[in-house]
């Protein structure tokens, strides 16, 4: 426990504390302690964006252990040894892919305890002795653990408890468009509908703190994901400009320079026949 408080838990109170910090000395502005939860997040994000980019590149090779799990389940469903033995076969040509998805998994419950140790205990105090010592002297009240005025962080909110079961409902949704496989209706329903409404109870008694973590989290996953519609889209727009024959000029330009020697005295070169 010392090891992870010191080099996990440690620096990102540190963060979230500078910005808290950060936010109460701009000028006429009021410190937000909702408002240094969101910036954290997408800090945390963009530390993790290269993990993200590469699930992604991986999703067809998930999509197919799991089809190939199912099947070695169903053909061997009378002989468990073996299906046993077959699964491990698949796990251990894949190993590269179930790595990288044990250490994604581990870095997010590792946040998931950090942030709710932060909105617990952290803040209320009990953690202040945690900050750095190049840190400047920062008192971080009671009643300043609250988003917008109005959201106690250490407390859970059914407001933000709702927001957070449809945000999961757009994420999904867009996924689901995004996906380049075929979609079920059994998997529509289970992402779409019962997965938000399993998280609206999963999560209902957490600290806010941690809900607002989880919000950021899932726009920043919609603004990815909606990115990357836009720019399929755009390649299969310039695609379907060179199959039919239609090449994007640059402004101010007529055509490409020819690179073909010019003929000197109006003579031919002979290499051109």
């Amino acid at each position: 426990m010392g090891f992870i408080t010191t080099f996990i838990y440690q620096p990102f109170f540190n963060l979230l504390v500078a910005y808290y910090d950060g936010l109460s000395r701009i000028p006429g502005q009021h410190a937000d302690m909702g408002v240094a939860v969101i910036l954290l997040t997408i800090t945390i994000r963009i530390l993790m964006l290269p993990l993200t980019i590469s699930a992604t590149r991986t999703q067809k090779e998930r999509r197919d252990i799991e089809e190939n799990i199912n099947r070695t389940r169903d053909e061997y469903r009378n002989n468990p040894i073996l299906q046993k033995e077959e699964i491990r076969k698949t796990f251990k040509k894949n190993r590269r892919v179930i790595i990288s998805e044990a250490i994604n998994f581990t870095i997010q419950m590792a946040i998931f305890f950090i942030l709710y140790r932060i909105f617990t205990t952290g803040l209320g105090g009990a953690d202040m002795h945690l900050l750095y010592s190049f840190m400047p002297d920062i008192a971080v009240p009671h009643n300043a653990l609250v988003f917008l005025g109005k959201y106690d962080l250490t407390h859970p909110n059914l407001t933000l408890n709702f927001i957070q079961s449809i945000t999961i409902f757009i994420v999904e949704a867009v996924n689901l468009i995004d996906s380049p496989f075929p979609t079920t209706r059994n998997e529509f329903v289970r992402y779409t509908l019962i997965l938000p409404l399993a998280s609206f109870f999963i999560f209902l008694f957490l600290p806010a703190g941690k809900k607002l973590f989880v919000i950021t989290t899932l726009w920043f996953s919609i603004l990815y994901t909606t990115l990357r519609i836009l720019m399929r889209l755009y390649r299969k727009f310039l695609t379907r400009l060179d199959t039919l024959g239609v090449n994007p000029v640059p402004a101010g330009a007529d055509s490409a320079p020819s690179t073909a020697p010019k003929p000197e005295n109006g003579v031919k070169p002979s290499h051109l026949g």
